[in-house]
Order: C-alpha cells, then sequence, then structure tokens
C-alpha cells in the first residue's frame, strides 16, 4: 500500500493560542499513528498568525517525544534561514534522541515574507541561490569526518539523517535528481509545475549512497466527512485562510461558513481555487475516486496530504476516514 503521511503548521485557531496548537497537534500526530500513517511534517514558516511551526526543529522533538514509531521531521526547514552547521547540529541531537524516525526535508525559499527574511538574516545569511552549496555542505556534517576535517557537527557526523528537498519548480527537482535524494512536491499549493517536476526528476536521477532509485511524496490538502456537503462546508476554513494570503493578510484559521461564495471577490475565486487544486473534499467515496486519479497520474510512491479543518474532531475524522481508503486504493492500483 502507498504511504500516507501529514503536514502540520500546527494551526493557530481563531479564540486559541500557540500552546492550544501544540496540544492539538501532539494529539494529532498520536492519533496518526495509531491510524499507520507513515510520516508528521513540520513546517517552517514565520510572521504568519496563523501559524506555529516557526521553530521547526524544537515541534519535531516535542511530536516524537510524545510518539512510539511514526517518522517525525521537517517538510521542510528553509535553509536559506539557517547556517548549514546549525541544521545538522539540531537535527543530529534529534537523531541521537529518536534513533531511525527523524527525516530532514530542506525548501530554499524563506517561509515568510521580505521584510522577515532580512530579520531572519542578520549577519547576512543565506539566499536561495546558493542553495546547492548549502544542501552539499550539510550532507558534510552529516558523514563520518576525516581526520583532518577542522568543522564538524556535534552531535551529527556519522548519523544516517535522511535528507530530502522540496519544492514546487523545476530547480529542486533538477538538484534532488543530481544528488539523488528523495523528492517531496507541494502541489498542495503551488500545482503548476507538478508533473514536469516529476518527469525531470526521475529522468535525470542519479543513485547516490541515500537513495538507489527515484523516490517521490506528493502533497495534497484533503478534507474528508461523512457526506460531500460536510466535508465542502469544512474546506470553508482553508479557502477563507488562502483568500487572506491573497489580500497579503496572515489570518488565525477561523470556523467554516455556510456559503464561501460571500467570502471572496470574482477575481480571488479562480486564484484560490487554482491554488488549491489537489484538493480532494468530500465523502469516503469522493475522496478515494480523487486521491486515486492523482496517484494513477503521477505514480506517487508517498502521498502527503496537510489537515487544515477548525474543529480538531472533524481533523481526527477526516484523518481516519483517509487512511481507511489505503486498502481499497492498493486494490484498485493492483487491479488496473
Amino acid at each position: 500500500m502507498i504511504p500516507f503521511s501529514i503536514l502540520d503548521l500546527a494551526p493557530i485557531r481563531q479564540g486559541g493560542d500557540a500552546a492550544q496548537a501544540f496540544e492539538l497537534m501532539l494529539e494529532q500526530a498520536q492519533h496518526a499513528e495509531k491510524l499507520g500513517y507513515h510520516r508528521y511534517w513540520l513546517a517552517e514558516h514565520h510572521n504568519m498568525g496563523g501559524i506555529g511551526s516557526a521553530a521547526t526543529s524544537v515541534l519535531i522533538g516535542h511530536v516524537a517525544a510524545g510518539t512510539q514509531s511514526i517518522r517525525v521531521g521537517a517538510g521542510g526547514v528553509m535553509l536559506p534561514n539557517h547556517a548549514p552547521l546549525v541544521i545538522a547540529e539540531q537535527f543530529g541531537t534529534l537523531e541521537s534522541l529518536f534513533p531511525g524516525r527523524i527525516d530532514l526535508g530542506l525548501g530554499r525559499a524563506p517561509g515568510t515574507d521580505p521584510m522577515t527574511a532580512r530579520a531572519l538574516r542578520r549577519a547576512g545569511g543565506g539566499s536561495g541561490l546558493q542553495f546547492p552549496h548549502d544542501v552539499v555542505e550539510l550532507q558534510g556534517y552529516f558523514r563520518t569526518p576525516d581526520p583532518e576535517q577542522t568543522v564538524r557537527a556535534v552531535p551529527g557526523a556519522g548519523l544516517p539523517v535522511p535528507i530530502w528537498l522540496l519544492g514546487s519548480s523545476l530547480f529542486s527537482a533538477q538538484l534532488a535528481a543530481h544528488l539523488g535524494l528523495p523528492y517531496a512536491f507541494a502541489s498542495h499549493f503551488a500545482p503548476d509545475m507538478l508533473h514536469d517536476a516529476l518527469h525531470v526528476y526521475r529522468e535525470d536521477f542519479k543513485p547516490s549512497d541515500q537513495l538507489a532509485q527515484p523516490y517521490v511524496i506528493v502533497g495534497v490538502n484533503t478534507v474528508a466527512a461523512d457526506t460531500d456537503a460536510e466535508a465542502v462546508r469544512l474546506f470553508t476554513s482553508q479557502q477563507i485562510q488562502s483568500i487572506g494570503m491573497v489580500r497579503g493578510q496572515r489570518n488565525q484559521l477561523g470556523p467554516p461558513v455556510d456559503d464561501i461564495e460571500t467570502c471572496w471577490t470574482p477575481m480571488e475565486k479562480p486564484a484560490v481555487e487554482h491554488k488549491l487544486t489537489y484538493s480532494f473534499v468530500g465523502s469516503p467515496e469522493t475522496v478515494h475516486d480523487g486521491v486515486a486519479g492523482l496517484i494513477a497520474e503521477t505514480k506517487a510512491d508517498e502521498l502527503m496530504t496537510t489537515v487544515r479543518i477548525f474543529d480538531p474532531a472533524a481533523c481526527l475524522r477526516s484523518l481516519g476516514i483517509l487512511a481507511s481508503l489505503r486498502q481499497k486504493l492498493a486494490d484498485g492500483i493492483e487491479t488496473n
């Protein structure tokens, strides 16, 4: 069966705070582990009122400490915001605490607005342009050090922390292929280059010590409920948050509304709907058909879903429905 995984932003809900978000995050991760989800990743974002996952490595440790077997990692760390040595030390520490369960996904965007990006890089910092160099430097810190190597990651050196590249364009697909790394495409918010990026990655892939053949995660949004109507209503919380992004706002996750048409302008509607192209919203049957179609189109090795639902109980219900579809999806793929 194709593995299912979760990408979490520790959403801060209206009427709540970061402490509540972290409590619900851990509860969700524990529930996901029981349901058989493969990974639980957290994404680095900054200066966004509705996202609590800024200190990504800290939250990874929190989730890993509260679970037993699910892999936990970054989806991802925005490497231009950090010195590679610092990330090697952080994830070397996590791997030492939770051996065999930590993933390190890397992105080349800042995960925020330009002004905040400058605030994050007080010493000049990095940029997306030097991302390939920084990835290679980071890889070097995890290798067994040479006797004459003067700068080492302690802990980190010699630890098998798997590095992933994340992307929404051809750039990271080409780099992941060149370095022989697994690749995750952010189609849950950037659908345009999905098929081209996967083609480039698979065609150009060069085996490495970490990975013998291409491995792709495809990102989606799923909102599953007992009926299509219920799921469509729950999904409006994420749609409204996306409308806010179009308007330059970074609002907390709010409750659903009965009529999304009252919330966006005629110009905003197509922009939000396009951004959320790979969203599967509905009853178990509706979500099954959508996810099955995407897996068939992309030949994804793994599916990673966001969960942006205001009601925490509905989040857990949605994850349960999606998990229950795995066997059905596997049977359908084998039949076809």
